[in-house]
């Protein structure tokens, strides 16, 4: 039986990455650009190869670039010809509230799309509260065509002989509404929004103009894609562990963890104070242009 494949836009989630790898799957990176997947790489590969079932989607504010899917890219994904007849995309809604200005950024429904293009059962899409009431204990949801939706309840029956009912009246109550949710999203953002615009202001302030490096400015999401310069993204995350600065591992946003470029690091700006941040975001300036002198220097 020849071994199954899913298309995997980069930089992106090594939590999906690791999916594929516990269940034997291929993965096939594309790049992500400002609009979503290459949808050029995507249409070709997707329509040549039957072994490509699927393709993980962060429709909006993409881990870790922020990128949010056009509704150009959404149309062309549930309409585009598959090879595999059960191709689906797996359309990781995770940050669908968690916007960091007070707009936001809505994107089309994927799954209207689908139907209207004649694919009813082609997107499976899934989000939870994890990051809105409390990580490990949220709520997950589900939305899907009839036909996944029965075949995904025949599995759970299985399983498990029913969800946690306490939990889900905790939500109830807390949450109450859609007008319940967007007013602790937003209190969240009075936290999270100033980080962002911190690291932003750190990052523009220490490498802005000097060639040597790039970075993300999103709207929503928890993440920010810093580029280095090729060769140096591991050397930057080993500066900073040397200063006590923990980074997420060179080369985490790519499969296997494995970036061929050793260019892009994921900056996960939530956790820490604005203190700490700070200081912690002046040593991450100082070791990117470490790294960035040593390799010139060093090709001098």
């Amino acid at each position: 039986m020849e071994r199954p494949a899913f298309l995997c836009p980069v930089p992106g989630y090594d939590r999906h990455f690791s999916l594929c790898d516990k269940f034997g799957i291929e993965m096939i990176p594309v790049p992500l650009t400002a609009d979503g997947p290459d949808l050029d790489a995507v249409e070709r590969l997707v329509a040549e190869d039957p072994r490509i079932k699927g393709m993980w989607c962060v429709p909006r504010y993409s881990n870790p670039t922020g990128t949010c899917y056009s509704d150009g890219t959404v149309r062309r994904l549930a309409a585009m010809p598959a090879a595999a007849p059960d191709f689906r995309l797996f359309w990781d809604d995770a940050y669908a509230v968690h916007h960091l200005d007070a707009d936001g950024v809505d994107i089309a429904p994927v799954l209207e799309a689908c139907a209207a293009a004649g694919h009813p059962d082609r997107a499976l899409v899934f989000g939870s509260t994890s990051k809105v009431t409390l990580a490990g204990s949220g709520v997950a949801f589900l939305g899907a065509s009839p036909a996944n939706l029965s075949w995904l309840q025949g599995h759970l029956a299985k399983r498990t002989i029913g969800p946690d009912k306490v939990n889900q009246l905790r939500h109830v109550r807390y949450l109450r509404d859609a007008a319940g949710v967007e007013a602790l999203m937003a209190a969240h953002r009075e936290i999270l929004a100033p980080k962002f615009a911190l690291v932003g202001r750190l990052l523009e302030t220490g490498l802005g103009g000097s060639g040597v490096a790039s970075w993300t400015t999103p709207r929503g999401g928890y993440f920010i894609s810093l580029d280095v310069l090729d060769g140096c993204a591991a050397e930057v995350v080993r500066l900073a562990k040397r200063a006590g600065i923990a980074l997420t591992p060179a080369g985490a946003t790519f499969p296997g963890g494995n970036d061929p470029r050793d260019g892009n690091i994921r900056l996960a700006p939530s956790f820490p104070d604005l203190d700490s941040l700070e200081q912690a975001m002046r040593g991450v300036v100082v070791c990117v242009l470490l790294a960035a002198v040593q390799k010139l220097q060093a090709a001098a």
